[in-house]
C-alpha cells in the first residue's frame, strides 16, 4: 500500500564528530560543503545547536530515546559493557517501527550493547572498533573484497590515531562510501511502498582522519590555526591536550586540513544520498535531518577531541528540510539540542510519545511552549571529572565539580578564550554568574545524574587533578576476537604504519610516543627501532 501524504519519510543522516563552524553554510568560507549547504538552503539551518553530552556514546542515547544520562546511564563513554541502555525507554525507532514504519540503521550507531533492539529492521553496522569481524557489515564486506586483512578499517588508531595519515583503502571501499552505497541500496528497495526511516551515520570526521589521497590535497594552506586561550583552563581541559601527542605546529595545522578532507569527503557522499531520493521521487515526502552527536576542538585552546563545555565541542550543525512544511533558507537561532529530536519525529509522524518520563526536548516543527529555549543545558561525565554548563542567549556558564567555574562572553567572546571569572570578575560580572548558577542549579536538580544537588547547592567534591594520558586509549585497536586462522592472515600493522604516513611528513614517529605505545602494546623494542629507523628513512 502506497503511504499517505501525511506519513512522511524520514532520513537522519550523522557525521560523527563534526564542530558546526567547519560547513560553508554556517560561515566557513574556506569550506567546500555543497551538498549540504545546498540542504541548509532549502530548509532551516539551526544556528544554535548542542550536544547535550559532547561525548559519542552518551550524545547518542540522548538523541535516540530523547532522554539524558539520569535515564540512559551513559554520562561518558563505557566500552567495557558495565553499563547498557535499560529496554524499557522507548527509542524513536522503536515507536516509529510500532505505528508502521519500516526502519533502517547503516553506520555508526555507538549503541550499548551495539545490536541490541533499538527498533530498527534493519542494521547495518560499522563500528570504528568492532570486537568480532562477524557482527560488523563493513568488516564482513571488506572481507568479501579481498580486504579481510586489512588492521587500519578506518584508519590507523594507536600511535596514529590523532596523526596526519592516509587512508589505506580504495576510494570506493572507504567506510564513507560504504554508508552511502548502503544507504542509496536501502532507498531503491523500499522505494517509498511504506513510510520509512532511514539513519546514515558517517564515522567522518571522527579521527583517524584516513581520507583518500584523492581529497588529502584539498585543504593545504587553507585552513584557519587554532584559537589560543587567555585565561588558565580547566584541569580537565588540561588534561585533555595531551591526547593528539601533536608536537609541531605544522603537524597540528596539518591535522586540522585532514579534518576538512574528511569532511568534505562525508559531503560528497551525502551529496550521493540526497540525489537518489531526489532520483527516486521520495524527497518531497521525506523530512531530511543532518546533524552531529559533538564538535571537535582541533586545537583550539589547545585542546583536541570532545568531552568540554566549549562550542568547538558541544555546538553541533543542525539542518531540516521538509518541502511545503519547512520555508527554505531559514535560519532558527532558537537555542536546540539532540533531545528535541525525538520529539520532532514523532512530530511528524503524527505520533505521541507512549512513556511517562520527562522529556527534555520539543519538537522543532511546532512550538508547544513546554521547553524554555532561553537556556541551553549541557553535562558531562561524574564524580569530581563531572561539569554542567547552561548558555543563554550571550553568555555560557560551567561549573566543574571538582575544579573551578568559567564564564564567556559570547558575542565579544566566541571562541571562549577568557573566562570572565579569571583574576578579579567585577560586580556586573558576579552578577552574571549568581543568575546563570542559580538557574543552571535547577536545571542540574532535574536532568542532571542523581545526588549532584544538595541543599539547593552544587555537591562538593574534591579537586580534580589532571591526570596522565591513559595509554589504553591510543594503543593499536583490533579485532579482539578472531580465528586462530584468521589472525594469522592479518597484514603486517607495523608495514601499514608506514604505508599510512609515507606521504604525510609532518608524521614523525619517533617524537610522538609511538615506541611508548607499541611497548605497551606487546612489540619488542627490536621491532619498534627497527620501524623508527624505517619511518625515519622515508621523511617520517
Amino acid at each position: 500500500m502506497k503511504q499517505s501524504a501525511d506519513q512522511p519519510n524520514i532520513l537522519l543522516i550523522t557525521c560523527d564528530q563534526l564542530r558546526a563552524d567547519y560547513l560553508g553554510a554556517y560561515g566557513a568560507d574556506f569550506m567546500k560543503t555543497p551538498n549540504l549547504d545546498r540542504l541548509a538552503r532549502e530548509g532551516v539551518r539551526f544556528s544554535n545547536a548542542y550536544s547535550p553530552n559532547p561525548v559519542c556514546i552518551p550524545a547518542r542515547h540522548n538523541l535516540i530515546t530523547g532522554l539524558p544520562a539520569r535515564y540512559h546511564g551513559f554520562d561518558d563513554n563505557y566500552f567495557d559493557g558495565s553499563h547498557v541502555c535499560p529496554w524499557e525507554l522507548p527509542t524513536f525507532a522503536q515507536i516509529l517501527n510500532d505505528h508502521g514504519y519500516e526502519t533502517a540503521a547503516i553506520g555508526k550507531m555507538h549503541f550499548m550493547p551495539e545490536r541490541r533492539a533499538t527498533g530498527f529492521d534493519f542494521f547495518y553496522n560499522m563500528n570504528e572498533c568492532p570486537p568480532t569481524r562477524e557482527e560488523d557489515e563493513y568488516s564482513m564486506f571488506l572481507r568479501e573484497r579481498g580486504y579481510g586483512g586489512h588492521n587500519g578499517i578506518h584508519g590507523l588508531r594507536g600511535c596514529l590515531y590523532m596523526q596526519p595519515q592516509r587512508s589505506l583503502l580504495p576510494e570506493a571501499l572507504h567506510g564513507s562510501a560504504w554508508v552511502a552505497d548502503q544507504s542509496i541500496a536501502y532507498l531503491r528497495r523500499t522505494r517509498g511502498r511504506k513510510p520509512f526511516l532511514l539513519w546514515a551515520g558517517f564515522i567522518h570526521p571522527h579521527p583517524p582522519l584516513d581520507v583518500p589521497d584523492s581529497w588529502a590535497e584539498l585543504y593545504c594552506g587553507q585552513v584557519p590555526p587554532p584559537l589560543e586561550t587567555r585565561t588558565p583552563l580547566s584541569a580537565l581541559a588540561e588534561e585533555n591536550k595531551g591526547l593528539p601527542r601533536l608536537h609541531s605546529p605544522a603537524a597540528i595545522q596539518r591535522v586540522r586540513e585532514l579534518y576538512a578532507s574528511a569532511i568534505s569527503f562525508a559531503d560528497q557522499q551525502i551529496g550521493r544520498i540526497l540525489a537518489e531520493l531526489e532520483a527516486l521521487d521520495l524527497a518531497e515526502n521525506t523530512l531530511v535531518v543532518f546533524t552531529s552527536d559533538h564538535g571537535e576542538m582541533l586545537g583550539d585552546l589547545g585542546t583536541y577531541q570532545k568531552f568540554l563545555p566549549y562550542d568547538a565541542s558541544s555546538k553541533i550543525p543542525l539542518l531540516l528540510r521538509w518541502p511545503g512544511q519547512l520555508k527554505p533558507g531559514t535560519v532558527d537561532q532558537r537555542l536546540v539540542d539532540l533531545n528535541d529530536l525525538l520529539p520532532t519525529f514523532l512530530d511528524a509522524a503524527g505520533l505521541s510519545y507512549p512513556a511517562r518520563y520527562d522529556l527534555p526536548g520539543e519538537s522543532l516543527l511546532t512550538a508547544q511552549g513546554r521547553k524554555n529555549r532561553a537556556f541551553q543545558y549541557i553535562e558531562h561525565q561524574h564524580g569530581s571529572k563531572r561539569w554542567c554548563a547552561l548558555r543563554d542567549a550571550r553568555y555560557k556558564f560551567v561549573h566543574y565539580y571538582g575544579g573551578d567555574e568559567e564564564l564567556f562572553d559570547l558575542l565579544e567572546d566566541p571562541g571562549e578564550t577568557t573566562n570572565l571569572l579569571y583574576g578579579a570578575p567585577d560586580a556586573a560580572v558576579l552578577t552574571r554568574r549568581d543568575t546563570l548558577r542559580a538557574a543552571l542549579i535547577q536545571y542540574e536538580a532535574r536532568y542532571g545524574l542523581e545526588g549532584y544537588v544538595e541543599h539547593g547547592d552544587f555537591k562538593a567534591f574534591p579537586r580534580y587533578v589532571a591526570q596522565p594520558i591513559d595509554e589504553t586509549f591510543v594503543r593499536p585497536s583490533f579485532y579482539p576476537m578472531l580465528l586462530e586462522e584468521e589472525r594469522a592472515q592479518m597484514d603486517d600493522v607495523l608495514e601499514e604504519i608506514l604505508r599510512a604516513i609515507e606521504k604525510e611528513p609532518t608524521t614523525k614517529l619517533r617524537e610522538n610516543g609511538t615506541a611508548e605505545i607499541l611497548s605497551g602494546a606487546g612489540f619488542s623494542p627490536a621491532q619498534i627501532e627497527d620501524l623508527l629507523r624505517r619511518a625515519e628513512a622515508q621523511g617520517n
